[in-house]
């Protein structure tokens, strides 16, 4: 038991040290204006007034600092997709959020990546981040809950502190992929996370094919067993 808690102890303090010291340079791309209202990996819809950006890892939710090491012009946005998918870039931003940093015109820019707020509370500034909802106040969502005991193979593909944030990407999901969507409930570090999980298969073949088969949208996704 002793052994179980020095280890959660020791991840829970190397999570802490990854989204403090974190810091990237790399280079910057923007949205081209035909993503405009098309839905992010997160299940947000893409706005180019929003102060928002895609990474290939970082958690949804996430406030980076990007600073374009050019000119040392600096923005603020948060994480709400998946991507850049090309070799070299670290980051595609927002045409807004690359209007501040002042590389329109090139395309491109050399920038530096800085977490400013983890996005589960934790953060390395003393004043508040604002961060926008997910969902509107007014929204409706119909559910028929029916608790499960899966078995097989299913494809883990995100995981959520906020429950709004998980009833976005679910109904997402469901109109897009014709698979089995279930939620798991557990507890991680004293809180609780909501696992979005696709599918329920038999063998693990069809699990890793439906991985591959949602991996340009899904990069983090994996295959799990119930």
């Amino acid at each position: 038991m002793l052994k179980k808690l020095i280890f959660t102890f020791l991840l829970f303090i190397l999570s802490l040290g990854v989204a403090f010291s974190q810091i990237q340079k790399g280079t910057a791309s923007f949205y081209a204006d035909k993503f405009e209202g098309k839905q992010t990996a997160s299940g947000e819809k893409y706005k180019h007034k929003k102060l928002t950006a895609a990474h290939k890892s970082l958690p949804f939710g996430t406030i980076v600092k990007v600073t374009n090491l050019e000119n040392k012009e600096s923005v603020e946005v948060r994480i709400n997709d998946r991507g850049p998918f090309v070799e070299g870039r670290v980051i595609d931003l927002s045409r807004s959020a690359a209007e501040k940093l002042k590389f329109t015109n090139q395309g491109l820019a050399e920038v530096q990546i800085e977490v400013v707020d983890a996005g589960d509370g934790r953060t390395n500034s003393n004043r508040p981040v604002q961060i926008d909802q997910n969902i509107e106040n007014e929204s409706y969502f119909q559910m028929k809950v029916k608790r499960k005991d899966p078995s097989g193979f299913g494809v883990q593909v995100g995981s959520f502190k906020g429950f709004d944030n998980m009833l976005k990407l679910s109904e997402n999901i469901e109109k897009s992929y014709r698979a089995s969507l279930y939620i798991e409930v557990k507890e991680l570090n004293d809180a609780k996370v909501y696992a979005l999980i696709l599918g329920d298969y038999s063998n693990r073949r069809k699990a890793d094919k439906l991985k591959a088969k949602i991996a340009d949208r899904f990069p983090d996704a994996f295959v799990t067993r119930y």
